[in-house]
């Protein structure tokens, strides 16, 4: 409990000026916090590794954080886990996606099921609260990338993966 609070606040320092996309700007920090709540408690996952990890998903990709830092804060595993799931933001947008779908099979069980939460409260906030000038097509495309990433991952975790296909249906 003690290392997944540590987590929390550091995510809440690193994300601290970010905001989400949607129409009332929410704070970023509700998003990786999201997440560890979707795996622990919709989908009943207690690996305290994997919770640290969705907590920080985004601090590398989206902050000044280095792979170093998380190192010397939360150990290696943790960080391997957040690395599996960092895109490389050098790269074209269309390149970072293409590479999600390519590399869904090949990541750890742990950053599976990181990447599974990710793509289930990113789907539930274009359905409930999209980015507001986001067009009927690119929520859709949206959604199909995802779904096309998820099937990458298939077989990881079939509770977390029925989660996904019923927010799927939210599609608009």
């Amino acid at each position: 409990m003690n290392r997944l609070l540590s987590a929390i606040a550091f995510a809440a320092h690193k994300h601290r000026d970010q905001r989400r996309k949607d129409l009332v700007a929410s704070p970023y920090i509700n998003h990786p916090i999201g997440l560890a709540n979707v795996l622990a408690n919709e989908a009943g996952i207690e690996d305290e590794r994997v919770l640290i990890a969705a907590v920080l998903h985004d601090t590398i990709e989206d902050t000044e954080t280095t792979e170093l830092e998380l190192v010397r804060e939360f150990g290696k595993e943790v960080t391997d886990i957040v690395m599996e799931v960092t895109d490389d933001k050098t790269l074209s947008k269309a390149d970072r996606k293409r590479l999600q779908i390519e590399h869904a099979g090949t990541i750890s069980r742990r950053a599976k099921v990181v990447k599974l939460a990710d793509k289930i409260c990113n789907l539930r906030d274009i359905a409930n609260s999209p980015p507001a000038d986001w067009s009927l097509g690119r929520k859709q495309e949206y959604f199909d990338w995802a779904k096309a990433v998820v099937d990458g991952l298939r077989g990881v975790h079939p509770a977390l993966e029925h989660i996904f296909d019923e927010t799927y249906k939210l599609r608009p």
